[in-house]
């Protein structure tokens, strides 16, 4: 186990007098508080906050930051409470601690909400502090080195969120070399055989190249001595994830990365890492497509380099990175090479805070998603794309991620920009809104204050920002579109009945029927009647009752005389009527249809949907249009009491092509009384034909029924239901 003297010498070699008792207190109370806990491995509990203190020393992070990463699980796995820790340590550390500390006592509807709440918890946190995210990250880190001990389940768990949120807030941060050994440990826990694979192969190449890196470093050490350029080079191997990726994303085997080897060349200053570029250029020729400038145009998370690659000795690919001193260690610590804190209680100059724009972003349009399963998806969408750097028409830089459209461009520049953007010039030329920004580009947005945001921008926005304000504007639109035919219709309505629906309004009963509609306003209760939630009829009735007590509403009273009926008739309107079999919670009288993308078939899983104007549109629960649509307006719905009608679903059979396949099928879908509506037929050059129906059947047991009878046959290959 790490020794606290070990971790308080780290810290005494970056920082000029440092609070070392701070430190010290933190440790010994720390030990008191975790006494006789262990972890799975055996090892005293302590041995965890030891370590993550440490980690944070080797990033140069501050006394307060460090004692806070000893003291991180202090409240929530010992008796400890923060204000307990404030009174110990002081509001600063505390502050710290009670950000880091998980939400472990409160309860959640799913693990999925649950994890997008820690995770919006600790992005406010971030803002706050961002030595907030430095502890967590350490404590993952740590978490992730001693994963072993855990079950194999929660090993994938663990590593996949760590993959989604965590190395990519590692990286939005610059802390590179955590980013690094993150996603190795991710991948060697999610993908082991490929992890080994890749793993043994580098070693192999290391083995074999380690006189190739050699032979380069020298070559480049004696340019830059020819050169009067003071410098140092160092040869490495990409880490483990980074060659996955390549691999995955260029379908190649290991066998086939040339690059597998990088350079960086340190020099004095920036003058010098142009000079350093222009020399390396001059004796191995680069590669086209392969120079990447982040000195003039440094990357969001601060990181600056000059990137190229060559064709090194050998005719070997290799990766070629230069920057200075400065550039070097901001490129491995990030923002713990430039967040400082020289007075108790303040948390970074003003400088270091505009370095955080992308918080601030994400901070301003999480306040906007209510659902925090939306935020993490909007999250995951800023955290893992690429970025492309364009520019405005006054010259200034804005970062937007790869694929990016002017519309995007515009809700950077301002909401009201993205609101009013009626059409976009990039580098003088009109384009098309949904064109895809590329690096470099000179975009100018033109707006008109009578456009507004429109629903088909959606799919072709890629920042969050975008998204969010998009749907806001969608919602609100839609929302005041049902509260004005709820309106109409309940005016409508309540003259049919004698009910005035106005003078109600005015004279402030309708308030008083949504508080007992248990609804927050007048205009909550119109929009339910607009979404179809509640009927303009029970509505009306209630209003009636508050209106007149203990009569009953003028259609009621005075029924028409009924006309006799038929015996066929009467027995007709005796049975209970049903929306097309659908039982639709909390809502009645309602026009039901079934979506044509899905075809639902009564017995499997639905969810209803209300459409504007067209009721309440039913899909199978795993329809994959269900994405698309606003989870606000979906409705619980079930089957009930379906009637024995004939219900349309699609199919695909594949059999072999021969005389007689069409009518071996038919058969039998006609002996199991299936009826076929449509179908199509069709030869394929590897002799096999595929058919395509569709059937009306009266439920799920039905169809794969029959399904199951014609994958018995043996010149059939597939047999299956399609969407």
């Amino acid at each position: 186990m790490i020794r606290i003297n070990e971790i308080t010498d780290k810290v005494a070699t970056y920082i000029d007098k440092p609070d070392l008792e701070l430190i010290q207190k933190a440790y010994i109370f720390t030990a008191q508080a975790h006494v006789g806990q262990t972890r799975l491995s055996g090892e005293p509990y302590l041995s965890h906050p030891m370590s993550v203190a440490n980690i944070l020393a080797e990033m140069n992070l501050d006394e307060a930051t460090v004692a806070a990463g000893l003291l991180h699980d202090t409240v929530e796995d010992t008796k400890a409470t923060i204000e307990e820790i404030e009174g110990l340590f002081g509001e600063e550390v505390a502050d710290i601690v009670d950000g880091v500390t998980k939400i472990s006592k409160m309860s959640f509807e799913s693990k999925a909400v649950a994890q997008a709440e820690n995770i919006r918890k600790m992005i406010l946190a971030m803002a706050e502090d961002i030595r907030v995210l430095m502890v967590k990250l350490a404590d993952r880190l740590h978490n992730m080195r001693t994963l072993d001990f855990q079950p194999s389940v929660k090993q994938r768990l663990i590593s996949q969120e760590t993959l989604e949120i965590y190395a990519p807030l590692a990286n939005r941060l610059g802390l590179h070399r955590t980013k690094r050994e993150l996603e190795d440990l991710c991948l060697k826990y999610l993908k082991p055989d490929v992890y080994e694979q890749i793993d043994q192969g580098v070693a192999s190449h290391h083995t074999s190249g380690q006189a190739y890196i050699d032979k380069v470093t020298g070559l480049i050490t004696e340019m830059l001595k020819e050169n009067e350029i003071k410098g140092r080079v160092a040869g490495r191997t990409k880490h483990r994830y980074s060659i996955y990726t390549k691999m995955l994303q260029q379908d190649l085997g290991l066998d086939q990365i040339f690059d597998l080897i990088a350079f960086r060349i340190i020099v004095g200053s920036l003058k010098d890492c142009y000079a350093v570029l222009g020399l390396i250029h001059s004796i191995w020729k680069p590669v086209t497509g392969r120079f990447k400038d982040y000195i003039s145009i440094p990357k969001a998370n601060m990181y600056q380099s000059v990137h190229t690659t060559v064709i090194g000795p050998d005719g070997e690919r290799i990766e070629i990175q230069i920057r200075t001193e400065e550039m070097n260690k901001v490129a491995e610590y990030g923002v713990a090479a430039h967040w400082q804190y020289k007075e108790k209680g303040k948390k970074g100059s003003n400088r270091d805070a505009e370095r955080f724009t992308w918080l601030r972003q994400i901070l301003d349009w999480q306040r906007d998603l209510q659902d925090p399963r939306e935020f993490m998806a909007s999250l995951r969408i800023d955290l893992f794309q690429d970025e492309v750097y364009v520019f405005t028409p006054r010259g200034d830089i804005k970062e937007l991620p790869e694929g990016a459209t002017p519309v995007d461009f515009a809700y950077a520049v301002h909401s009201k920009v993205g609101d009013q953007c009626a059409g976009a010039k990039v580098n003088g030329r009109l384009v098309p809104l949904g064109t895809p920004l590329k690096n470099g580009d000179r975009v100018e947005i033109i707006t008109d204050s009578h456009r507004n945001p429109s629903r088909d921008w959606l799919k072709f926005v890629k920042t969050a920002r975008a998204k969010t304000r998009i749907k806001q504007y969608i919602r609100t639109e839609e929302r005041d579109r049902s509260i004005s035919l709820a309106r109409e219709m309940l005016e409508k309505e309540g003259r049919k009945l004698g009910v005035n629906f106005l003078k109600a309004m005015k004279d402030g009963h309708v308030h008083k029927l949504a508080e007992e509609l248990s609804c927050s306003s007048v205009d909550e209760l119109l929009s339910q009647v607009g979404y179809a939630r509640l009927t303009p009829r029970k509505v009306l009735q209630k209003l009636y009752g508050m209106l007149h007590v203990g009569e009953k509403m003028p259609d009621e009273r005075k029924a028409p005389e009924p006309v006799p009926l038929t015996p066929a008739q009467a027995t007709e309107a005796a049975k209970p009527k049903k929306s097309e079999g659908i039982k639709i919670s909390g809502v009645d009288d309602v026009l039901v249809r079934f979506a044509s993308c899905c075809n639902p078939l009564p017995g499997e899983p639905i969810v209803g949907y209300i459409s504007r104007g067209r009721g309440v549109t039913i899909h199978a629960a795993d329809c994959p249009n269900l994405k698309e649509l606003e989870g606000e307006r979906m409705v619980s719905v079930s089957w009930d009491g379906v009637e024995d009608k004939p219900y349309p679903a699609k199919i695909r059979i594949v059999s072999r092509n021969f005389k007689g396949a069409l009518s071996q099928v038919t058969s039998l879908l006609t002996s199991d009384d299936v009826n076929i509506h449509s179908g199509s037929f069709q030869s394929n050059v590897d002799g096999n034909a595929v058919m395509e129906f569709t059937v009306e059947v009266t439920n799920l047991t039905q169809l794969y029924g029959v399904l199951d009878k014609i994958r018995l046959v043996e010149s059939v290959t597939e047999a299956l239901r399609v969407s």
